[in-house]
C-alpha cells in the first residue's frame, strides 16, 4: 500500500495542470457504470486520486464530497484510503471535516496507513474547531491497535475536560472502545467516567452512562451523587440517551428503594374518602394508621415524576423504557398511565409493534385492568402479519373475563375461519383457554369447538380435536357422546398430533365407550405400519389399557400390535413394545410391577393447563432483548429484589462545594486573583474613598460580588454575596461552611494590600445598617462560563445602579458616605469578562481614567445601555398552592407580584395569600421542610402567629428558580399540620423586564441567532393586530419590557432571566393574509422554546 501512495505522489505533479480540463466531464460518464453490476470503477478512482492530489481545494473538496456520496450509497472506497489520508492535515476546514468522516469509516479496515498519520490525529486534538478535535478522537479511537492504547488513554482523559460538551461526549464513546481494546484499562476508565458522571450537559449525559453501564455497571457508588442530576437532565437529553438512563435508573432504584408494592392500598382508599361529619379522634386515628403505612422516597418519587413527560415522546424506545419504569418500580396504582402511551404505539411499524405487544402481553398476564379500558385496539386486522396476529390474540385470551367473554368469542369466531391456518389454529388455542379459565363459558366453548370438527380445513379440525381432549380431562363424566364423535372422525383426520388425541382420549376413557374402543384398535391395527410414530405409541397405550379392562374382546388384537412394534423401524416403538409387554402379559419372569399394571395404565391424570407462553417472561426485565428472546442474551442485567430496608438515602446528598468543583473540573483552572495595585492606584483609591462617593457605590456593589463569586465558586454554591459580620449573623441560610468559605475570603483579600485591607475594614464597619436584601442572593455555577461571566456583570452592575439610584445627587454625598450599600472594595477581575457575548456596564463617566484604558481591549461599550425596567403589566391569575379541603380548613393561593428586588437579583417574588376556611383560628402558619431541586433556593415568608376565623393575610417569598420551571416543593406547616404545597412558575415569570433602544435591541439579536434563534409562523385575527393589543397580550403572559419600534408593523420585547441574567429577545413581525412571525432569540434555548410554545396561543387566540 505504501508503494501505491509513492506512485500517487509521483503522478501528481503531471496530472495537476489537466486537472481543470479532466474534472468537469468526470462526473458525467461515471453515471452509467454505477448501473452496471459488474463494472470497474478503476478509472473513476483514478480521477478522485488526480483530484486529491490537486492543490487546489476546490478540486479536493469536489473529490472528498463524491467519496462520501459513494460512502453514503455502500460502495467501497477503501483503496482511496491513502489518497484521502494525505489530506487529514488540509488547512480547508470542510475538506478537513470530511477526510475525518472518511477517516472514521474506514480507520478500522486500512489501520496500518491510519498509524502513519497519528501524528496527525494527536495534533487535530488540539484543533480550535470542536468538530475537529471530536473527529480525531473518533478517528484514534477506531484504530483498534493494542500499541496506540496509552496514546488512546492520553487523549480521552484530555478531551473529557474539553471546554466543548461535543467533544466530551466522544471521549465518552471512546470509553467504550477502549475497554472492548485492553480491559487492563479499567480503573484509569472508571476515574474518566466517574469525571464525566458529574458533567452537567444534555448532550454528555447519555454518553457517559453508556460507557457506565458497558465498563462498570456494577459500581453503583458512581451514580449516588449524580442520581438527582441525572433524573433532573433526563427530558433535555436526547432520544438514545434517554433510553440508556432510563434503564440504568431502574437497575440502581431496584438496589436504593423500598418495594412500593405493599398493600396500603385499602387504608388510602379509606384516609381519602373522609366522612365529613367525622369527630377529630376519628380522624387523629386515621392520620395516625397513614403514619404507619409506605412512604415512598422523595428520590424515589423524583425518578417517577421526572420520567412520566417522556411516556409523549415520538421515539418508541423511550415510551418503551419509561413504560418498563413504571412497570418494575412504581406503586401498582401508578403504573396503569403507561398503558395509553403502549397503545399508541401500536401505530408504529410493524418491528415496534412486535416489541410492544410481546411487553403488552406480559403486563396482561398480571394486571389485566390496565389494559382493559384498550380492548378494541388489540382486534385483529386483515393486513396484520401473522406474528401481530397471533401478539394480539395472546391480549385478548389474557384480557377475557365474563363481563367481555361473549364479545371476544364472537372476534374469535371470526377469526377462526381466517385464511391463515397458523393463526386458525392459534385462535382455537385460545377459545380453549378461554373455556379453562372462565367456567360460566366452558360448555359453550366446548359445543363450538365440536361443531369445528365438521370443518374442511384439516389443520382446524386437528387443533380442535387437541384442544376437546384437554377440555373433556376436566369434565369426562358428561361427555360421552363428544368421545364418540370423535372416535368416527378417525377414518378422515390424517394429521398425527389429532389422530393421537383421539385415541388417548378412547383408550383414558374406554369403560365410557366399551363398544367403539375395541373397533376403534381394530382399525389402527390394520394401519399401524403406515402411522406416525407419534399415533403409534398411542395405539400401543390404546391395546395395554383395553387388554386390562376388555381382555376377552381384544387380547388377540394387543398381542397382534405387541408384534408388529416389536420389529418397528423405531428403537421408541420398540422399546415401549417390550415395557409394555412385561408389564400387562404375566410369565415367570415378570416381576412384582405387573401386579400393579391396571394401577400405572389407568391411573387418574390431572387436568392439563392451559397456560400463556408469556407467564415465564416476567423474571426478564421488560424492553430487553432477553425478555424478546425468553432467553438470557449475553451482557444482560439482571434486576434485583428490592431490599427489605431501603439503604442510606444521605449518600445520594450532593455538598454545594462538589457542585461548584463540577464546573471548575470541566472549565479548567480556577481564575487567579489579580494584584490589587494593578488598576488602581493609592492617589486614585484616595480620591474615591473621599470625592466619588457614588463611584464607589457603583464599582465596590458589583466589584465585590463578581469576585466573590470568583473566590467561592471552587468552594460553595450557595454563600452569602456579602461578607459583613452583621449581615452574616442575620442571613437564615447561611451555615457553618459558608461562613468558614467566607472568613477565608476576607483573609486572602485583606493579605493583598494593606490600603484595600484598611478601606475594606472601615466600609464593613460602616455597613452595620444595611438591608438584608443585600445579602441574600447567590452565584449559581448552572450555566456556562460565557453566560456566567456575562450574567453576573450584568446583574451586579445593575444592581449597583438600582441600590444607589439617588447616589448621582450633589445634595447627599454626606449620607451616601456614612451608609453607602456597598459590599467590601475589591478590584475587577478581567477573566470574568467574556470577549464575544455582550455586557451591560455603568455610565463611562464612573470609570476613572486608567480604568478606562485598561478595559479598552474588553469589547465593553459604553453606548450600549440594558437596565432594568418596571413591569408593564402585573397577572391577577392566581394559582391554587393547598385546597381548603385538603388542608383541613386553610386554604392558600399564589401569584407572581413582579417586583423586581425584594428578595435580591435572582429571587423570583411570589404573593401567598392564606384563608381561614374554618370557625377556629389558626396558629404560627409557617414554611416548613423545604423539597428544593439542586441550586434553586427559597427566602420565606415570616411565620403568621395567628389567624382568625375566616380572616385572610397575604405574605410576600422569593424562590430562585435557577432559570428553569422546576418545582418548588415544601410543607406549608400550621401548628398541628404540615401539609406538602408545590409552587411551579410559568416561564414567562422566570424573567426581569429590560429596556433598551432599538440600535441595540437590533445588535444584540444579531449576536443571538443560529441555534439561539427559534421561531414559529403564526394566525392572527385582524382584529388583534393592533399594536396595544399585542403588547398587552405579551407582557401579560410573559414578564417582558416593550421596546421602541420604528417600524409598525414590528414589535419589540427585551427581558432578561432572573437567576443568569441571559437576554431573552422577543420580535412579533407581522404578516400579509392575517399571520405573524415569532421570533425569540435567546442564549438560554431551553426557555426560549418553552416561551415560544406559550406565547404562540396568546397571540393566535381570537
Amino acid at each position: 500500500m505504501s508503494g501505491n501512495g509513492l506512485t500517487y505522489s509521483e503522478h501528481g505533479g503531471e496530472a495537476a495542470p489537466e486537472l481543470a480540463q479532466e474534472a468537469a466531464p468526470a462526473v458525467t460518464p461515471s453515471a452509467p457504470a454505477a448501473f452496471g453490476l459488474f463494472s470497474s470503477d478503476t478509472k473513476k478512482n483514478e480521477d478522485l486520486k488526480q483530484m486529491l492530489e490537486s492543490s487546489k481545494d476546490s478540486a479536493k473538496l469536489d473529490a472528498m464530497k463524491r467519496i462520501v456520496g459513494m460512502i453514503a450509497k455502500g460502495k467501497n472506497a477503501s483503496e482511496l484510503f491513502p489518497a484521502v489520508v494525505k489530506n487529514v492535515a488540509s488547512k480547508n476546514i470542510e475538506i478537513k471535516k470530511l477526510v475525518y468522516v472518511y477517516l472514521m469509516r474506514y480507520a478500522e479496515e486500512q489501520q496500518d496507513l491510519a498509524l502513519l498519520s497519528i501524528s496527525t490525529f494527536q495534533r487535530a486534538l488540539k484543533d480550535p474547531n470542536q468538530l475537529i478535535r471530536a473527529s480525531a478522537l473518533r478517528v484514534l479511537s477506531s484504530i483498534r491497535v493494542p500499541i496506540i492504547v496509552p496514546i488512546m488513554m492520553l487523549a480521552i482523559k484530555e478531551a473529557s475536560s474539553d471546554l466543548s460538551p461535543y467533544v466530551r461526549k466522544n471521549a465518552a464513546h471512546a470509553i467504550q472502545k477502549l475497554y472492548s481494546l485492553d480491559p487492563e484499562q479499567k480503573e484509569m476508565l472508571i476515574e474518566v467516567i466517574e469525571k464525566l458522571l458529574k458533567d452537567r450537559s444534555t448532550l454528555v449525559a447519555g454518553s457517559v452512562v453508556m460507557a457506565f453501564e458497558e465498563v462498570c455497571p456494577d459500581r453503583i457508588d458512581l451514580i449516588h451523587k449524580n442520581y438527582r442530576k441525572l433524573c433532573n437532565l433526563l427530558v433535555d437529553v436526547e432520544e438514545w440517551g434517554q433510553v440508556v438512563i432510563i434503564h440504568m435508573l431502574t437497575r440502581y432504584a431496584r438496589t436504593q428503594f423500598v418495594s412500593p408494592w405493599k398493600e396500603v392500598d385499602e387504608v388510602v382508599d379509606e384516609y381519602n374518602e373522609n366522612n365529613f361529619y367525622e369527630s377529630d379522634e376519628e380522624q387523629k386515628e386515621k392520620d395516625q394508621k397513614m403514619k404507619t403505612t409506605y412512604a415512598m422516597d422523595p428520590d424515589h418519587r423524583l425518578l417517577l415524576r421526572n420520567t412520566k413527560p417522556l411516556l409523549q415522546s415520538r421515539n418508541a424506545a423511550v415510551v418503551m423504557a419509561v413504560a418498563q419504569l413504571y412497570w418494575h418500580l412504581a406503586p401498582k396504582s401508578e403504573a396503569g398511565i403507561v398503558s395509553k402511551s403502549l397503545v399508541r404505539l401500536l401505530r408504529s411499524n410493524r418491528e415496534v409493534q412486535y416489541i410492544v405487544l410481546q411487553n403488552i402481553a406480559t403486563m396482561s398476564i398480571q394486571r389485566k385492568g390496565m389494559f382493559e379500558p384498550y380492548l378494541k385496539s388489540f382486534y385483529v386486522r386483515s393486513t396484520d402479519p401473522t406474528m401481530i396476529k397471533t401478539l394480539k390474540l395472546e391480549i385478548l385470551t389474557n384480557l377475557a373475563n365474563e363481563a367481555n367473554i361473549s364479545t371476544l368469542l364472537r372476534e374469535f369466531q371470526t377469526y377462526v375461519k381466517s385464511q391463515d391456518k397458523q393463526f386458525a389454529a392459534a385462535t382455537i388455542q385460545a377459545i380453549g383457554r378461554c373455556a379453562t379459565n372462565i367456567t360460566e363459558v366452558t360448555d359453550t366453548c366446548l359445543n363450538g369447538l365440536v361443531c369445528l370438527l365438521s370443518n374442511r380445513d384439516e389443520i382446524v379440525v386437528a387443533e380442535s380435536v387437541v384442544v376437546i381432549k384437554k377440555l373433556l380431562q376436566t369434565q369426562p363424566a358428561h361427555h360421552g357422546e363428544i368421545i364418540k364423535h370423535m372416535a368416527k372422525l378417525l377414518d378422515n383426520i390424517t394429521v398425527p398430533v389429532a389422530r393421537a388425541s383421539i385415541l388417548w382420549l378412547i383408550g383414558e376413557y374406554c369403560e365410557r365407550v366399551p363398544k367403539i374402543a375395541p373397533d376403534v384398535l381394530r382399525k389402527t391395527a390394520k394401519s399401524f405400519t403406515n402411522e406416525d410414530d407419534l399415533v403409534k405409541l398411542q395405539i400401543l397405550n390404546l391395546g395395554a389399557k383395553l387388554y386390562l379392562t376388555n381382555s376377552k374382546q381384544t387380547k388377540l388384537l394387543t398381542q397382534y400390535v405387541l408384534n408388529l412394534g416389536k420389529y418397528d423401524q423405531s428403537y421408541d416403538i420398540r422399546d415401549r413394545t417390550r415395557f409394555i409387554r412385561q408389564l400387562i402379559v404375566p410369565n415367570e419372569k415378570s416381576g412384582a410391577l405387573s401386579k400393579y399394571a391396571k394401577k400405572i395404565f389407568l391411573a387418574q391424570k390431572p387436568a392439563p393447563l392451559l397456560e400463556s407462553p408469556f407467564k415465564d417472561r416476567d423474571h426478564f426485565q421488560l424492553g430487553t432483548l432477553s425478555h424478546t428472546l425468553n432467553s438470557q442474551a449475553t451482557g444482560y442485567l439482571e434486576l434485583s429484589d428490592w431490599p427489605e430496608v431501603a439503604p442510606d438515602p444521605s449518600v445520594r446528598n450532593v455538598e454545594m462545594a462538589e457542585l461548584a468543583k463540577e464546573w471548575t473540573g470541566i472549565l479548567g483552572k480556577p481564575k487567579k486573583e489579580k494584584p490589587t495595585e494593578k488598576f488602581y492606584s493609592e492617589s486614585e483609591e484616595e480620591e474615591d474613598e473621599s470625592a466619588s462617593t457614588s463611584s464607589s457605590g457603583k464599582w465596590s456593589g458589583s466589584d465585590s460580588e463578581s469576585e466573590k463569586e470568583d473566590k467561592e465558586e471552587g468552594s460553595t454554591d450557595e454563600s452569602s454575596g456579602s461578607s459583613s459580620p452583621s449581615e452574616e449573623s442575620t442571613d437564615s441560610e447561611s451555615d457553618s461552611k459558608e461562613s468558614a468559605a467566607k472568613k477565608t475570603c476576607r483573609a486572602v483579600n485583606e493579605s493583598d494590600s494593606e490600603v484595600i485591607k484598611k478601606k475594606a475594614e472601615g466600609i464593613s464597619k460602616k455597613r452595620s445598617t444595611s438591608s438584608s436584601s443585600d445579602t441574600e442572593y447567590t452565584s449559581s455555577d448552572e450555566s456556562s462560563t460565557g453566560s456566567k461571566s456575562e450574567s453576573d456583570s450584568k446583574s451586579d452592575s445593575e444592581s449597583g445602579k438600582s441600590r444607589n439610584a439617588t447616589s448621582n445627587k450633589v445634595k447627599k454625598p454626606v449620607q451616601d458616605r456614612k451608609n453607602p450599600k456597598t459590599q467590601d472594595m475589591f478590584l475587577l477581575d478581567l477573566d470574568d469578562f467574556c470577549p464575544v457575548t455582550p455586557v451591560a456596564v455603568p455610565r463611562a463617566a464612573v470609570l476613572s481614567p486608567s480604568l478606562a484604558a485598561d478595559l479598552e481591549g474588553l469589547s465593553l461599550s459604553s453606548s450600549s445601555v440594558i437596565d432594568v425596567t418596571t413591569q408593564a403589566c402585573v397577572p391577577t391569575k392566581t394559582h391554587e398552592l393547598l385546597h381548603r379541603m385538603s388542608g383541613k380548613g386553610l386554604a392558600a393561593h399564589y401569584h407572581f407580584s413582579r417586583q423586581p428586588g425584594i428578595f435580591g437579583d435572582r429571587m423570583v417574588p411570589v404573593q401567598v395569600t392564606v384563608t381561614n376556611t374554618t370557625d377556629q383560628k389558626i396558629e404560627n402558619i409557617h414554611i416548613g421542610e423545604k423539597k428544593l431541586p439542586p441550586g434553586m433556593r427559597m427566602h420565606e415568608f415570616n411565620p403568621i402567629e395567628c389567624l382568625e376565623p375566616g380572616g385572610s393575610l397575604t405574605a410576600t417569598m422569593g424562590i430562585d428558580f435557577c432559570d428553569s420551571t422546576q418545582t418548588a416543593s415544601f410543607q406549608l406547616c400550621t401548628k398541628d399540620d404540615q401539609f406538602n404545597v408545590n409552587i411551579q412558575p410559568p416561564v414567562g415569570e422566570l424573567l426581569l423586564p429590560v429596556t433598551m433602544s432599538e440600535k441595540d435591541f437590533k445588535k444584540e439579536q444579531g449576536m443571538l441567532t443560529g441555534m439561539n434563534e427559534t421561531s414559529a409562523t403564526i394566525a392572527v385575527a385582524p382584529q388583534n393586530s393592533a399594536r396595544l393589543i399585542i403588547t398587552e397580550r405579551v407582557v401579560k403572559a410573559a414578564n417582558l419590557g416593550v421596546v421602541p419600534s420604528g417600524q409598525d408593523n414590528i414589535h419589540r420585547f427585551a427581558a432578561k432571566t432572573v437567576h443568569s441574567g441571559s437576554l431573552m429577545l422577543v420580535t412579533v413581525e407581522l404578516k400579509e393574509s392575517s399571520t405573524a412571525q415569532l421570533i425569540i432569540n435567546t442564549e438560554k434555548t431551553v426557555i426560549g422554546s418553552v416561551l415560544l410554545r406559550e406565547l404562540k396561543p396568546v397571540l393566535s387566540q381570537g
